[in-house]
């Protein structure tokens, strides 16, 4: 039997703090795709659509691709751009209501919009509405996903991915089109149970590599060989969204036993919040960082230091200017830095020679007063370009990607990576497409929390992690919370 499915790929992690909404440019620049020209893109990559494939495909499914869209997580998605994005996914499905036998999107489960807290809820509600109540969905999820009560009273599947750095996309994608097969053919039919606690995120970020993260996922995916279990997903949550239903989440997909499958779920989320004081990860202050960099000695790798506060992956600005300055300061040797996102000056530079003297006021634009004003600077213009670059590590491998105008500049013995567009560092192609190889220097400084370790701790010698005081400080009692439902940890003590 051939079934007939409908996917689509709709991401972004909405940082409610930050003063850059998502637009609809902001998805251009990610590079919007329809249909087959996204299945060319992407089916071979660390994609949701990969995955759905690499079921689909060997099952015979017709395959409906409607879009595939995701924007640098920032400030919540405007109206225009969540209409625009899901008005595809929508008449994509009023156009073969009727037909479809199934629904397989890749969402994030951190998205907000300007007029609801809940995208991912808000866009499934709409595709119901076409569909109606008995076509299957499933949805695959970030681990940093804010799972609401809507989404999985509206998905029958809900998969997260179990690694962070995500280098198990595709592999999420494949589970859940499995869990979809099974389900068209009327061998089971699932629901997605859910527990939660009253945190805004799980201690330690959700990191799978360390910590006791590793420890739930092994029992999750050990009760995933349970009767009737099919997906086990252990979400840390995100922290940085102002909305009710904020916070880690563990979900069950399954068929039967739902109070033996419910218990499970509750058991781990306690394990979240009884654990809630065990932090694994040291930040280090600016100052401390680049002292530690001044008598590093590159004899096994690069020291990597990792501004966490000023992730754009996290819906950082990606200019704050802490540690660059800190580095430059210290006349660090045989270095780079990257990315240091400033469009007016990546203008400005791409207008200049190579091998030219150059003085600029760089980054430290959008709020001076969160993670350091502009820097002036002398330096030797290196290199401009396009941006354009292909990744090729575990996470982005065979993804084409863009900077945007950027440019290489030198101060003192720093280069540096300036760009237009925002991302965070996740991949050695981000800095090797410019003629920086990072695997080569004594120091790098980069921007991410944890998704550089995939493709930068194979080369490094030791990685340290920075707090710089920016938008995306661990540090989240700093933030002004209005909307969180209270009492919440760590802003209240909760007994």
């Amino acid at each position: 039997m051939s079934f007939t499915v409908l996917t689509a790929e709709f991401s972004h992690e909405s940082n409610t703090f930050s003063r850059c909404p998502a637009d609809y440019a902001a998805f251009t620049d990610r590079g919007i795709q329809l249909g087959d020209d996204a299945i060319a893109a992407r089916a071979e990559a660390n994609t949701p659509i990969a995955g759905f494939l690499d079921i689909g495909r060997p099952a015979g499914w017709k395959v409906i691709h409607a879009i595939s869209a995701a924007a640098q997580p920032s400030g919540p998605v405007t109206r225009d751009a969540f209409d625009r994005i899901a008005g595809v996914i929508v008449e994509t499905a009023k156009a073969h209501a009727g037909q479809i036998d199934g629904v397989l999107l890749g969402l994030h489960g951190a998205m907000v919009t300007e007029f609801c807290e809940d995208g991912e809820g808000e866009l499934l509600e709409r595709v119901r509405a076409v569909l109606g109540p008995d076509v299957p969905i499933g949805i695959t999820l970030d681990p940093h996903a804010n799972v609401t009560r809507k989404m999985t009273d509206l998905a029958n599947i809900v998969v997260s991915y179990k690694t962070y750095p995500h280098v198990d996309v595709r592999e999420t994608g494949k589970l859940a089109a499995g869990i979809m097969q099974r389900t068209m053919k009327g061998e089971i039919r699932p629901v997605t149970l859910r527990a939660e606690r009253p945190m805004l995120e799980e201690v330690n970020g959700g990191r799978t590599d360390i910590g006791p993260m590793v420890e739930r996922i092994a029992k999750a995916k050990a009760y995933e060989k349970e009767a009737n279990v099919f997906a086990v997903s252990v979400n840390g949550g995100f922290g940085n969204a102002d909305i009710h239903e904020v916070g880690p989440t563990v979900l069950v997909t399954c068929d039967g036993e739902r109070e033996k499958h419910q218990a499970f779920a509750e058991a781990m989320v306690e394990d979240m919040w009884q654990r809630r004081f065990e932090k694994v990860t040291e930040f280090l202050s600016v100052e401390d960082a680049v002292a530690e960099a001044r008598s590093y000695v590159a004899a096994k790798g690069p020291l990597i230091i990792a501004d966490y506060a000023d992730n754009p992956g996290g819906g950082g600005y990606g200019d704050a200017t802490g540690l660059l300055k800190g580095m430059i300061a210290a006349d660090l040797k045989d270095a780079c830095f990257g990315p240091m996102v400033d469009p007016e000056v990546a203008a400005e530079l791409r207008k200049g020679k190579p091998g030219s003297t150059v003085s600029v006021k760089l980054g430290g634009k959008v709020d001076p007063e969160i993670g350091g004003g502009p820097l002036e600077l002398t330096g030797t213009l290196v290199s401009v370009s396009d941006g354009d670059w292909v990744g090729d590590g575990p996470m982005m491998g065979g993804l084409q990607a863009s900077w945007g105008p950027c440019a290489v500049l030198r101060v003192g013995d720093v280069e540096i990576l300036v760009t237009t567009i925002r991302a965070q560092m996740n991949d050695l192609q981000q800095f090797r497409a410019f003629g920086i190889d990072p695997a080569a220097k004594r120091v790098v400084g980069l921007k991410s929390m944890q998704h550089f370790r995939a493709a930068f701790e194979p080369v490094a010698g030791k990685v340290i992690v920075c707090d710089s005081g920016a938008l995306c400080t661990p540090d989240l009692s700093k933030l002004p919370y209005r909307r969180v439902r209270r009492p919440l940890y760590p802003l209240d003590k909760v007994a």
